[in-house]
């Protein structure tokens, strides 16, 4: 009479997961709740899940360039403003997750009102999770802002004139303006791009991160254009109009 008891008890016994193997076990669907509770917490400035959810040695760098230690990054968590609202949502989810690393990539698209003015911008992060003493923590994270283009402004067509003819970086290197219609273009080696205005005398080109400008010598005349990509400037000299 004993002897099924005892099978019972050793079948039962060897499907019994141990309170280690639940904590090592962890979902795609866990993390991305822990990773919304992160950002929903961002807003109010409410710090207990980045304390609780960031490993204490952690590795922050986020879009603006900065890289933190978790003291930082936690101090960094502090309430919106008076007069500002927003929420961050979490989107296009990829995971792979093993013993002891997981890996959570995604979109996170924020919203924000500042005194009724409405702002939107959109990042991508991947963070790296940890499993140390059965305890599932971030051990580092990186963001990136996605570019955006600016919003297009009003250009001044009577100053397109100034802007028409070509332009040398070096012999044998040049890029020309021209005029359509009412539009403008910047056409090297065949190929022809609009320049878009963000004001009368700043342009962008869609999808490409920089701005186009036109400098004015002391003659009041342009004499160059000048490529201005993170806050560095390649000039292109104006040699024929």
């Amino acid at each position: 009479m004993k002897l099924p008891a005892i099978f019972f008890i050793l079948f039962c016994g060897s499907n019994v997961i141990s309170a280690g193997e639940r904590d090592a076990v962890i979902t795609e669907s866990e993390l991305v709740g822990r990773t919304q509770q992160l950002y929903d917490a961002v807003v109010p400035g409410y710090q207990a899940p980045w304390k609780k959810y960031f490993a204490d040695d952690c590795i922050f760098a986020d879009e603006k360039g900065r890289t933190m230690d978790k003291t930082k990054l936690v101090a960094d968590i502090t309430p919106m403003p008076a007069g500002y609202s927003g929420a961050i949502k979490i989107e296009q989810v990829q995971s792979r997750i093993y013993d002891n690393v997981a890996i959570l990539s995604y979109d996170v698209n924020e919203t924000e009102t500042i005194f009724g003015q409405n702002l939107s911008a959109r990042y991508h992060v991947t963070d790296t999770w940890l499993r140390r003493d059965g305890n599932w923590q971030i051990i580092a994270s990186q963001a990136h802002r996605y570019y955006e283009d600016p919003a297009v402004g009003k250009a001044d067509s009577k100053k397109f004139p100034d802007f028409i003819g070509a332009y040398e970086l070096a012999p044998g290197q040049t890029r020309k303006i021209i005029v359509e219609g009412d539009s403008l273009f910047v056409e090297r080696s065949g190929k022809k791009d609009q320049l878009f205005p963000e004001a009368s005398e700043l342009f962008f080109r869609k999808g490409v991160e920089g701005r186009i400008l036109f400098r004015y010598g002391k003659n009041g005349k342009v004499d160059a254009l000048i490529d201005r990509r993170n806050n560095e400037d390649v000039v292109w000299r104006k040699v024929t109009n």
